[in-house]
């Protein structure tokens, strides 16, 4: 009875963190078209802004592609989209943390990979 209890607790945390990581995502994607949450531009590393070969709201849009496809991947395979989710937020948080910019946005992001790769290993023992 403890094991079929705890095994129900494991699928439900998984399903919480995989449709966490399905929906927002795909919501802040979207954002990068309208910038109705925040105007992301501010989010990127100055030095990069200079050397991008276009403006920083394409370039934004293009980050906002990116991160609905991975949402997407998410909710279709978990086992490989909670990898992908990580590693992209562990690369936003290094881009804010090497101006030292945003420390606050940088740690939420870390932990959010954290998260993201916790559900990517959960998936291996709810599948």
């Amino acid at each position: 009875m403890e094991t079929t209890n705890t095994n129900q607790t494991i699928k439900q945390v998984f399903n919480l963190m995989k449709y966490a990581f399905v929906i927002v995502p795909i919501v802040a994607g979207a954002d990068k078209f309208t910038n109705i949450l925040t105007h992301w531009d501010q989010y990127i590393n100055p030095t990069l802004a200079k050397v991008l070969p276009f403006s920083t709201s394409v370039f934004m849009m293009i980050v906002g592609v990116i991160e609905i496809i991975a949402g997407i991947i998410v909710f279709k395979k978990p086992e490989i989209g909670g990898y992908i989710v990580a590693a992209w937020l562990t690369a936003i948080a290094l881009s804010l943390l090497v101006n030292f910019n945003y420390v606050d946005v940088a740690v939420r992001d870390l932990v959010m990979a954290l998260s993201a790769f916790s559900m990517a290993r959960l998936s291996k023992v709810v599948a």
